[in-house]
């Protein structure tokens, strides 16, 4: 048996239809229940546990999970050669900006204050920018922390932008380009490996 690491919210959402297809699980399996543990459907050999995002990577990193589905954002700031990344299911689109308020002037001379709880992904991304920065971690409502100079700016998922702009702010730079992607442990590809390939094989045919 298998299990799947799988990132609840507009991930999951997206994930099912996938899983569906390649009868990886029951249709209509997941409705109505709050349940986080779904055993296996029949033949399918797979048991899917349903999770925080920035979870997912550290139950497939320790081998509690075989496998995950979980965003380029987590995987960005849980970065480990316990697992490897095996493949992209197109989902959940989105990226990783910067954000500040329209028409602020920023001190480059200064170090830069960014509010964001994408600490490593941004550092890597300053650092090669050549831009030194002090980090305030948060984890939601980032958008009101420029407008109360807590910080000069944010790094933050950007869907549309319509939320940065009902807030007065503009997107910078984006930092990283976000989909949903398939990790899978490093020993059960090893003494799972049949399984594991032909669990990867489905999904790629149901994309």
């Amino acid at each position: 048996m298998l299990t799947l690491a799988l990132n609840k919210g507009r991930i999951f959402t997206e994930a099912v239809p996938i899983l569906e297809r390649a009868s990886l699980v029951l249709p209509g399996q997941f409705k109505n229940t709050r349940s986080l543990v779904f055993e296996p459907a029949e033949k399918s050999g797979l048991r899917v546990v349903v999770m925080r995002g920035a979870d997912v990577p550290v139950y497939v990193e320790h081998g509690a999970a075989d496998l995950g589905i979980a965003g380029k954002d987590s995987l960005l700031e849980h970065p480990t050669h316990e697992y490897f990344e095996r493949l992209d299911l197109g989902i959940a689109k989105c990226r990783i900006m910067s954000a500040g308020l329209r028409h602020a002037e920023l001190d480059h001379t200064r170090p830069l204050r960014i509010a964001t709880k994408f600490v490593r992904t941004s550092a890597r991304f300053f650092a090669q920018q050549g831009q030194e920065v002090r980090f305030i971690k948060l984890s939601g409502a980032l958008e009101v922390a420029p407008r109360l100079q807590l910080c000069d700016l944010i790094v933050d998922i950007v869907d549309t932008g319509e939320t940065l702009r009902a807030n007065g702010l503009v997107p910078l730079d984006t930092i990283a380009e976000v989909s949903s992607r398939v990790i899978v442990n490093r020993t059960a590809l090893k003494v799972k490996q049949a399984e594991v390939l032909a669990c990867l094989s489905r999904l790629q045919d149901s994309l």
